[in-house]
């Protein structure tokens, strides 16, 4: 079977808390996945909480599991809101339109990116160490995060990925909004979305039905506990 397209769960379609935690929702995105040939595949998961979920797609698989630090550049004012995002490899990108329009000064979005550049930098070394990011051309890169909103963050890691290697490259994430899937399929081989739902009001966390934000502590432990973690363990707290 080919790997291109939306796949989706079409009887969670539009429907809220469907996923008892992040774990299960990685655990049937694994079984979306499963039927599909993902030989010498490998999954990257997006902290925070993109980790949990890919671990247990990993998990579920049998695939080798390692981290993307991607990080969205918060509004002052609204931590849960971002206008851009920065990468691993320290590139960004911006929501020039929102910026417009909500008249930051350029100042305070040169602050944003330095701020959150050094976020990156600081979780990459927390939660790579020394080791080396994987090789991924010619390879099924599976890309997971616990969700999608407007999928900046996502488009984002997407294109430091392509510039890493990654020519297969599947996003899965769990829950997604339909508009945020529709930009994304056009970036990648095939978007996995088990809930996608339509509408002019979006919250990734009103797909779990046990929803907390995941802490760098939570996220190091995971991927040193984790058989599938390829990370550098060692160097890891």
């Amino acid at each position: 079977m080919d790997i291109v397209g939306i796949h989706e769960r079409s009887d969670l379609r539009g429907r809220v808390a469907v996923f008892k935690d992040r774990d299960h929702a990685g655990i049937l995105l694994g079984d979306m996945l499963a039927p599909f040939s993902l030989e010498n595949g490998i999954v990257l998961g997006i902290p925070a909480g993109g980790v949990p979920v890919g671990l247990a797609v990993a998990g579920r698989l049998g695939l080798p599991f390692d981290v993307v630090v991607v990080s969205k550049i918060t509004l002052p004012w609204n931590t849960e809101a971002g206008y851009g995002a920065v990468s691993f490899d320290g590139t960004f990108q911006l929501n020039r339109a929102l910026i417009v329009h909500l008249s930051l000064p350029e100042d305070q979005v040169a602050e944003g990116i330095r701020k959150t550049r050094a976020k990156v930098m600081r979780r990459v070394q927390r939660f790579r160490g020394e080791c080396p990011f994987p090789e991924l051309a010619e390879r099924p890169v599976i890309l997971v995060d616990d969700g999608l909103a407007s999928g900046f963050t996502m488009r984002t890691a997407i294109a430091a990925l392509r510039k890493a290697g990654a020519d297969t490259l599947i996003v899965a994430v769990p829950t997604a909004h339909d508009r945020a899937v529709a930009d994304i399929v056009g970036l990648a081989e095939a978007v996995f979305c088990a809930n996608i739902r339509p509408g002019g009001r979006f919250a990734v966390a009103e797909a779990y039905q046990d929803w907390c934000d995941v802490s760098e502590d939570e996220v190091a432990l995971a991927l040193k506990n984790s058989p599938s973690a390829a990370s550098n363990k060692k160097s890891l707290p």
